[in-house]
């Protein structure tokens, strides 16, 4: 269990950031709900409640995804739920269990960059932004390969846009970590295969997608999720080891792939 000196709940965004930076060991605590695992100690506990950022809402050209909405908020969102063939809601819903889903936090998730990450690969899929206080808005995955920094995620914005995508995992149980999950979508023909938990974070086979965006036949498909699997790169842990993940990224490139080619 992790131990604060202080706790505060700021009114507004610069506050929290201004709290920050003020020391080292100041922390957002989001949820909370992997920092109760560890023995870490904070300063001063940073708690975004009072900012009105868990509303999910629809705007104009995007979907817009506050950084203090939890996974069950986006499980049981009409609006996710109608949008992207229900990726997002697909790729929580099975994430350890429905207590567990209604204290992670989506600026939690998304700002630590979690290798192991369900809903990172989801959004991946995505054409996905985030937005930050210091940083600004961005790609998600221009953010992910950007290195930490003392920032708050505030949103995570999606192109709102008839993209059609699918998730697939790898469990050893329902309620476990993935072993290996899968992303795959498809807008006119562009297509973004996404694999995570390898057990590195999330990435795009840009070689796969380019080659499945260029031409598709069936006959190609075993073909697809060869590339995919050979062109990233996957290690060993107490879950799986890294031929076994290889060797499974081409099952789940495949069911993905199929599923959307069956979105109307």
């Amino acid at each position: 269990m992790f131990t604060a000196k202080e706790f505060s709940q700021p009114k507004t965004i610069e506050e929290a950031y201004h709290i920050l930076v003020s020391r080292r060991n100041n922390t957002v605590i989001g949820g909370s709900a992997f920092l109760r695992m560890s023995s870490k100690k904070i300063g001063t506990a940073i708690d975004l409640s009072k900012l009105e950022l868990n509303e999910i809402k629809e705007q104009n050209e995007y979907i817009e995804i506050g950084a203090y909405a939890t996974f069950r908020d986006i499980e049981t969102s009409p609006l996710l739920r109608n949008h992207f063939n229900g990726v997002l809601p697909n790729a929580v819903k099975n994430i350890i269990g429905i207590q567990f889903r209604n204290i992670v936090t989506v600026g939690a998730s998304v700002f630590s960059k979690y290798g192991f990450s369900d809903f990172i690969t989801a959004l991946l899929a995505l054409d996905t932004e985030v937005e930050l206080y210091k940083a600004g808005r961005m790609s998600l995955e221009d953010f992910l390969k950007r290195p930490f920094e003392r920032d708050i995620l505030t949103r995570v914005l999606i192109k709102k846009n008839q993209r059609q995508a699918s998730y697939q995992h790898l469990r050893n149980s329902i309620s476990d970590y993935p072993i290996l999950n899968v992303a795959a979508s498809n807008l006119d023909n562009h297509w973004i295969l996404v694999v995570g938990a390898r057990p590195q974070r999330a990435q795009i086979a840009r070689k796969a997608s380019k080659a499945l965006s260029e031409h598709f036949s069936f006959d190609d498909l075993d073909q697809i999720a060869a590339l995919a699997a050979e062109e990233l790169a996957f290690g060993t842990n107490e879950r799986g080891t890294a031929n076994y993940r290889q060797a499974m990224c081409k099952v789940l490139v495949k069911r993905a792939i199929t599923e959307v080619l069956q979105c109307k």
